[in-house]
């Protein structure tokens, strides 16, 4: 078969082939006394085999090994090419995610697209003080795309850098509890907290909906910061939450200032009463729970939470009763 027909079946130029040729990937096996060549079936059956290997990224020095070196083991190769692949994908997806946070900013000329630029390559610095920087400029110059501000929230270590970060974040607009929620189902604990700390500073209905979803979380850390965020905002369904932290010593004075200012509506403030004698009176909260929720008692006002304290001051547990009586005492001098 000539090299024109060759050509035509197998969809290589007729230069490329030649080409090969030049590179000893393929021999004709034979000429036309006309020195035309000439190729065999063999001969056509290696083409395809070249253009097979070129189609998964093969240099043609690679493919000529791997066809005429007996003791080749393709292994070794196909795991480079992996590897190089996925660090190709990896350096396109990066530009992509760069492009489209820059066309999120909707610069309106160079001068902001390279400020974006240059706020996005200083949030990525290993510099501490460049990352706080950029947080703290991006609200008032050109503003970062909030994506970035999520990504960069959930994966800062260092406090006051993670401070600023979550400061921008409340003040970034729409888009920002949504990003963050999906922080919240990360595998990763350290990842989830940092979502809902920032979900607990971030202002709007939005966010408190996803931290009542919160609530519900395995993960009791995250329960915690959202029930004392919700707390805060005087959402009554964090008080089981609250009372918990109590409980286990997690947080419990703050837990017990976010049930105080709770407690400020009376039909809350007689709820969480209740909830506190309840657990005072269940068998396995052990002594120092049972002194930590007598302690939480002082700042719920109303007549149940009094009542409570009268029957604590009774208590067959010395330190309990102490603090309630003392703490009936100050409600008697007011």
């Amino acid at each position: 078969m000539l090299i024109g027909e060759v050509a035509r079946r197998s969809g290589v130029s007729a230069r490329m082939l030649r080409h090969y040729e030049s590179l000893g990937l393929v021999r004709p096996s034979g000429r036309k006394g006309s020195g035309y060549r000439e190729y065999s079936v063999e001969d056509i059956r290696r083409i395809f085999h070249i253009e097979s290997l070129r189609s998964l990224g093969l240099s043609l020095r690679e493919i000529g090994r791997a066809l005429d070196d007996p003791g080749f083991t393709p292994s070794a190769l196909v795991g480079d090419l992996v590897r190089q692949t996925r660090e190709r994908i990896e350096a396109e997806t990066e530009l992509l995610t760069r492009l489209r946070r820059i066309d999120a900013a909707d610069p309106a000329g160079w001068d902001d697209v390279l400020q974006v630029v240059a706020l996005l390559q200083a949030l990525g610095s290993k510099s501490a003080d460049a990352r706080q920087r950029a947080a703290l400029s991006s609200v008032d110059e050109v503003p970062v795309p909030v994506e970035a501000l999520v990504e960069a929230a959930l994966s800062e270590t260092e406090p006051n850098v993670a401070g600023a970060l979550r400061w921008a974040l409340a003040r970034s607009g729409d888009g920002g509890p949504e990003l963050l929620a999906e922080g919240l189902d990360s595998p990763v604990a350290v990842v989830r907290e940092r979502a809902v700390q920032s979900l607990a500073e971030m202002p709007g209905g939005e966010a408190a909906v996803h931290l009542r979803n919160a609530l519900e979380s395995p993960d009791v850390v995250v329960r915690g910061y959202a029930a004392l965020a919700l707390g805060t905002r005087g959402v009554a369904e964090a008080v089981p939450t609250l009372i918990e932290m109590i409980v286990a010593g997690r947080n419990d004075i703050d837990a017990a200032d976010a049930l105080s200012v709770l407690a400020s509506d009376s039909s809350v403030a007689d709820r969480i009463a209740t909830g506190f004698v309840d657990r005072l009176a269940h068998d396995t909260t052990e002594a120092p729970a049972r002194g930590r929720l007598t302690q939480a008692l002082a700042g719920i006002p109303g007549t149940r939470a009094s009542r409570a304290l009268v029957e604590l001051s009774h208590d067959d547990d010395r330190a309990v009763a102490l603090t309630a009586a003392y703490l009936l005492r100050l409600r008697d001098g007011r």
